[in-house]
């Protein structure tokens, strides 16, 4: 069947992804954009809320009149696969965007639906990621010898465990500056120190993530 999608405005372009942008890049522009909750959704005929994979409810963004929507949700609405191809800078849409298998090992789809793809590239190498990690949504960015990166990854190591990696870790590195904390459901670690400064949050996966541990990592450094 042809599926419709139903928006209560006029809606044009291309959504934003659920990343979180605070990092700079050459290719960034910074804009003012006002959440449009007046707008409304449907889907098949039903009424649809889209949100991120934390179950955070997502509004769509309207700017200079147009309205955009959240890709990856709105993909998941349609069962259309999305995926972010980290080193063309460029998000897919369809099949072609999430291919079964990969012979070169960059990319494929993991049993969750989620792109697992390799270790990034702008972070530390020692920086620590669990080896059964499924990494995804990744997107890098390096100016002035600054390096930039936001991804996730899908991970059955418990989220404690990696907190306290991560505490270990960045005072390790340096970290004068800190926040966390740190639950056997749960983390936050928020550190920064002369040369670097990160943001690390777990959670239980939800969805058709359920069974694994979520962990979102915003890494900016030299």
């Amino acid at each position: 069947m042809k599926k419709k999608l139903t928006i209560a405005a006029i809606v044009a372009g291309m959504g934003i992804m659920g990343a979180t942008g605070v990092y700079a890049g050459t290719n960034l522009q910074q804009i003012k954009a006002a959440l449009n909750y007046g707008i409304g959704i449907e889907v098949n005929g039903q009424a649809y809320t889209a949100k991120d994979a934390n179950g955070k409810t997502l509004a769509p963004i309207t700017y200079n009149g147009t309205t955009y929507l959240p890709v990856r949700a709105i993909g998941e609405a349609l069962n259309t696969p999305i995926a972010y191809d980290a080193a063309a800078s460029k998000v897919k849409i369809g099949s072609t965007g999430a291919s079964s298998s990969s012979t070169s090992g960059s990319s494929s789809t993991s049993s969750t639906g989620t792109s697992n793809v390799q270790r990034p590239q702008h972070i530390p190498a020692d920086f620590p990621i669990p080896a059964d990690a499924k990494v995804f949504d990744v997107i890098e960015s390096s100016k002035d010898g600054v390096k930039s990166v936001v991804f996730s990854y899908l991970t059955k190591q418990g989220l404690e465990q990696i907190g306290n990696n991560y505490k270990q870790y960045f005072v390790s590195k340096g970290a004068t500056k800190q926040y966390e904390e740190i639950k056997s459901d749960g983390f936050t670690v928020i550190d920064s120190g002369s040369n670097f400064s990160v943001t690390a949050t777990g959670q239980p996966g939800k969805g058709d993530k359920q069974g694994f541990n979520e962990v979102n990592i915003i890494w900016q450094g030299q």
